[in-house]
């Protein structure tokens, strides 16, 4: 959890702080709405991640409260597993397959 929340926090202070794109798209979002690639990082990456470590969290705390090992598990797998497929839908494949191709 330390990790997530941590990525988290580094996350949101480049996006608003150091980010050239995300300045560059708030001085005319309506313009960055209609570009998908502009979209994708303004809007759909942060909202994605912040649901999926929302996801995460509410697992944790829900593992603390579980009363049978049965509950606990059938919990971790299933919304970690949801958070996990955000996540990963949100990684630009086709950037990292450039690098290597």
């Amino acid at each position: 959890m330390i990790s997530l929340h941590t990525q988290l926090l580094i996350g949101l202070v480049l996006y608003v702080a150091l980010s050239p794109v995300t300045t560059a798209a708030f001085a005319d979002f309506g313009a960055a709405m209609k570009d998908s690639a502009t979209r994708l990082i303004l809007v759909e990456h942060v909202s994605v991640n912040i649901i999926a470590i929302v996801l995460a969290t509410v697992v944790n705390a829900k593992n603390k409260k579980a009363i049978t090992d049965a509950a606990k598990f059938k919990n971790m797998w299933l919304l970690n597993g949801i958070g996990l497929v955000l996540i990963l839908s949100r990684i630009p494949w086709s950037r990292l397959a450039a690098l290597f191709a």
